[in-house]
């Protein structure tokens, strides 16, 4: 499960997929409506939210929002329409992530890679305001 800081505009169509799906998995587990996954470290972050299925539900909005943007007909009645305060995100996280997408995309989409190259510090996803420090204790590396 990978939940990206990254803005979804900076993944690609397997990248958006997945994170739509894995999304919708976090979403469940944070509900209780699953047994599996229910201490993965990507939830952590949710978990400490005021309300974390309305942010994990802001998350996957705009998710959604950038499939639409594309195209794509993701199902928006698996998600509810919920407003969310701002989560806190690192610096040192949003350029791990970024990194760990640009090995990816390297290998997926590389036509896509070369069109970030002169990115240094990608937008966050909407959800996160930057703060500063190190990639988050959670993070598998």
């Amino acid at each position: 499960m990978r939940l990206w800081t990254v803005h979804p505009r900076y993944l690609d169509v397997k990248g958006l997929t997945a994170v739509w799906r894995e999304g919708l998995l976090a979403r469940a587990v944070l509900l209780g409506r699953t047994r599996g996954y229910v201490n993965h470290p990507q939830l952590v972050r949710f978990r400490a939210a005021p309300d974390p299925v309305a942010a994990v539900n802001a998350y996957l909005a705009e998710v959604l929002a950038e499939s639409r943007r594309r195209g794509y007909r993701f199902n928006a009645s698996l998600v509810d329409q919920a407003q969310a305060a701002p989560m806190a995100e690192t610096e040192g996280q949003l350029a791990y992530e970024w990194a760990h997408l640009l090995r990816k995309l390297a290998d997926r989409a590389p036509d896509l890679r070369r069109a970030f190259a002169a990115v240094d510090r990608p937008d966050p996803h909407p959800l996160f305001t930057l703060v500063p420090g190190p990639v988050r204790d959670w993070e598998k590396r």
